[in-house]
């Protein structure tokens, strides 16, 4: 079993930032790659920013320059900064991951429950 839990989201205005984090807790061999989604209301749920198995970053081209997606390993934590947010930003963020439960290569896609974004201008 692994959870994500999302953490951060709120209420700001346009312009302002916020920071989610996402912690992965629970039974397994370890984590390769972590992101986060987001879906807004009445839309489809969208990549926002990932990490890739191998390390690398992507991000959407709604957000990039604004947003920032880090981690830290050693808390098994993904976090994104979220600076200059727009209304068109608000949407419920959800934490991904894709968790290697064994040693020799099973895994699984992993999803927390989201957090609230709202940005009102």
């Amino acid at each position: 079993q692994v959870q994500l839990v999302e953490s951060g989201g709120g209420s700001v205005q346009a312009g302002e930032s916020l920071r989610l984090s996402c912690v992965a807790s629970g039974n397994f061999f370890s984590i390769n790659a972590m992101g986060w989604y987001r879906q807004a209301p009445g839309k489809p749920r969208e990549e926002v920013a990932g990490f890739t198995h191998i390390g690398s970053t992507m991000y959407a081209d709604s957000v990039k320059g604004r947003f920032t997606i880090s981690r830290d390993n050693a808390k098994n934590t993904v976090y994104l900064q979220m600076n200059s947010l727009k209304p068109e930003d608000t949407a419920v963020y959800y934490c991904t991951a894709v968790v290697m439960t064994d040693s020799v290569g099973n895994s699984m896609d992993a999803w927390g429950k989201g957090t609230l974004v709202t940005v009102s201008s």
